[in-house]
């Protein structure tokens, strides 16, 4: 994550005092009236901190800018189309298969730095402008 922070010209005070929030931090959890141990958080980031949707959106565009989406993906205005906002992420393509080719791409990428793509909340959709198409 500082590496990223570092590769987008953040300051290195800046990234420094990033770490010193990030590192050796612990947590509690309170269900109803009962409070739990203490446990340190080892990795990822804390839920509700004001950092962590800055640092989040930061490693996102860090993997998709790694990755550059297959060049026969579909182009809308001269661009590929890889859609992000906030944690939801949108791959257009002109078939299939380079959606399927592409959404690999962005997995692997995200998973090198950390950042898990969730099976169950991905949906695909196909769409056509034939109209005798299923």
């Amino acid at each position: 994550m500082y590496n990223i922070l570092i590769e987008y010209v953040v300051p290195q005070k800046l990234v420094r005092l990033i770490k010193m929030c990030l590192t050796e931090t612990c947590s509690r959890v309170r269900v109803g009236k009962n409070l739990s141990d203490i446990f340190p958080i080892r990795n990822g980031l804390k839920e509700g901190d004001a950092l962590s949707p800055l640092l989040f959106n930061f490693a996102l565009e860090y993997a998709i800018r790694s990755v550059q989406v297959n060049q026969d993906g579909l182009k809308l205005s001269g661009t590929h189309q890889v859609l992000a906002y906030a944690d939801d992420v949108n791959i257009l393509g002109g078939s299939v298969d380079t959606v399927k080719k592409n959404v690999e791409a962005l997995v692997a990428a995200t998973k090198e730095i950390g950042l898990e793509v969730n099976a169950h909340k991905t949906k695909y959709m196909t769409g056509s402008r034939d109209q005798n198409a299923g």
